[in-house]
């Protein structure tokens, strides 16, 4: 477990969000929470677990507890009032707290909420201390109700593929937002907030998951080490960038117009040249074998790039420069992870963030250009030029981000942050 720095212990253990004291209208933080409060206000319980069912709930745990839980086990805090009986209380995604050290939050379907309610508990509070707060029963027959609305709305797709934008308590223009708006892919096609450092993602069992299955990262130096070969651009191979270099090269020396022949000839004479430098052995058929992978690599870009031209990410005579986004927009996204599955401080979020910005604005001049290389690097890794779902994908993502008027690409300059 990492150690929290000093300003990362605070009092903000559950959310507190006061109404408007004028009786003006409640801005919330997120379009759930919006249609929420309406119904708060009209009193329409149903509707409200309607749409509990469709986007499910965080419930907090102790730290601890959490990191204990054995598979198949849910501890979550309750509480008892004044009368008597006990309450649990849960949380719509964005008035989630910051993070704290000693308290984690959970997810749970409204369904699988059903059946991990601890024993005793009478009163099911929601989004307690709010404009939307919500209270509801929890005995057999309501627990039925909300199963039966999850076999009816829930749909885990559903919530995927969007771009989800926080309103409220978001940071201010500058790297650490530019920072969160580099993982904008991975944001839509998970369906996060892209621009909230308060991340609870999938919950902390959920992160911890995510991480343990996509990464093998199974504790915090798994983490660091991963996330920093992110942020080194060290997990993608480093020849892809070799062979975009090599373009990028013959473009500066002898114009914009790179014949393919050219271009694989440069790659060989380029590698063959290193090798006799460094006094790299080249008598065996390993090395021949590398030369030509990379003179066959040129073939792949090329036919990459002419589909994203018809595609539209890229301009017409537009070409890919370097697959840096690839490693940086993941990096993004694994600062954060790290952050919810408490392997990562949030001061180390923070900053792998501002470390995000600045490496793509090392490597790009716009977020039309980090987007291309991000794509490619995806193919490159993935796709093997069936231009499937690994590309088309990420399509949808790129084409929903450059035109949705609150995605981070419209909203956050890429030269200024």
């Amino acid at each position: 477990m990492p150690t929290a720095a000093e300003d990362e212990i605070h009092d903000e253990f559950f959310p507190f969000v006061p109404a408007p004291e004028d009786g003006s209208r409640w801005s919330a933080p997120a379009d759930l929470e919006q249609h929420l409060h309406r119904l708060a206000r009209t009193d329409n319980a149903y509707a409200y677990l309607r749409a509990l069912a469709i986007e499910g709930v965080y419930y907090p745990v102790a730290t601890d507890e959490a990191r204990e839980a054995g598979e198949g086990t849910f501890p979550m805090l309750t509480m008892e009032i004044p009368d008597g009986r006990t309450v649990a209380q849960v949380y719509t995604a964005g008035l989630l707290p910051r993070p704290h050290p000693h308290l984690v939050y959970e997810y749970a379907t409204l369904g699988a909420l059903a059946g991990i309610l601890p024993a005793g508990v009478d009163i099911l509070a929601v989004n307690v201390a709010t404009p939307c707060e919500r209270y509801f029963p929890t005995d057999d027959d309501e627990r039925e109700v909300w199963l039966d609305l999850h076999h009816e709305l829930f749909s885990s797709d559903e919530l995927m593929d969007r771009v989800v934008t926080r309103r409220s308590g978001v940071l201010p223009t500058g790297p650490l937002l530019h920072g969160l708006a580099c993982g904008a892919h991975l944001c839509f096609t998970n369906g996060d907030a892209w621009n909230t450092t308060y991340w609870h993602g999938m919950g902390y069992r959920g992160e911890r998951e995510r991480v343990a299955d996509s990464w093998g990262v199974g504790d915090r130096e798994d983490w660091l080490a991963i996330e920093e070969r992110l942020l080194d651009r060290e997990v993608s191979p480093w020849y892809w960038d070799f062979v975009l270099g090599a373009r990028t090269a013959l473009i500066a020396a002898e114009g914009s117009r790179v014949d393919a022949e050219r271009w694989r000839a440069c790659v060989e004479d380029t590698l063959r040249d290193q090798a006799a430098r460094t006094g790299t052995a080249t008598d065996d058929g390993e090395f021949e074998e590398f030369v030509a992978h990379l003179r066959a690599l040129v073939g792949k870009l090329l036919r990459y790039e002419s589909r994203f031209r018809a595609d539209g990410l890229l301009p017409p005579d537009g070409v890919v420069r370097s697959v840096a986004a690839w490693d940086i927009g993941r990096a993004s996204k694994m600062a954060r992870w790290g952050l919810g599955a408490r392997y990562a401080t949030e001061s180390e979020t923070l900053d792998c963030l501002t470390r995000a910005s600045q490496a793509a604005r090392a490597a790009y001049g716009s977020w039309e250009e980090f987007s291309a290389g991000y794509v490619l690097g995806r193919c490159l890794h993935f796709d093997e030029e069936e231009f499937g779902p690994w590309y088309t994908t990420v399509l949808d993502a790129h084409r929903a981000l450059v035109t949705t008027p609150d995605s981070p690409w419209r909203t956050v300059a890429f030269g200024t942050g």
